[in-house]
C-alpha cells in the first residue's frame, strides 16, 4: 500500500488494483469482502455502506471525475474504549472503494489505533 499525506495533512493509505489482476468485478464485491472481514473481527462493528457516487451525482454542484464509474465507503468502528469524549472525533473508520475503467482504488485514513490500522491493512492486502 502507498502511504501519503492527502492535502498535506490527512494520513491516507491507498492501494490500486488492476481489474485484470483481481477476481472481484465491482465495488459491491469489495464491500462484501470488507463486510465479511469486519464481521469476523473480534472488536470491529459494521455500521453502513455510503454510496458516495450517488450522493455526489445527486448534488447540483456535485463533481465526479469522468474516469470514476462507482464509489462507495464501508463504515465500521473498532472502538472499545471511551476514556474521554474527544475519542469520538476519530471514529468510526471508513474504507473507500472507487471503480475506474481499468482499476479499483482502495483507500482509508490511518487509524490512531494500531490494531485497527493493522486489521484494515491486512484486509486490503488480502485482496492480492
Amino acid at each position: 500500500m502507498e502511504f501519503k499525506q492527502l492535502k498535506g495533512e490527512y494520513p491516507v493509505y491507498t492501494k490500486t488494483l488492476q481489474k485484470s489482476a483481481i477476481s472481484l468485478k465491482d465495488v459491491d464485491a469489495f464491500i462484501t469482502h470488507f463486510k465479511t472481514k469486519i464481521q469476523a473481527h473480534p472488536v470491529a462493528t459494521y455500521i453502513a455502506v455510503f454510496d458516495h457516487y450517488s450522493h455526489t451525482a445527486s448534488l447540483k454542484e456535485g463533481h465526479i471525475e469522468p474516469d470514476v464509474l462507482d464509489a462507495k465507503n464501508i463504515i465500521c468502528c473498532f472502538g472499545k474504549d471511551l476514556s474521554n469524549p474527544e475519542v469520538l472525533a476519530i471514529r468510526p473508520r471508513s474504507i473507500g472503494i472507487v471503480e475506474r475503467q481499468d482499476d479499483f482504488v482502495i483507500s482509508f485514513m490511518k487509524a490512531p489505533n494500531p490494531a485497527a490500522n493493522d486489521a484494515m491493512l491486512s484486509w486490503v492486502e488480502a485482496l492480492k
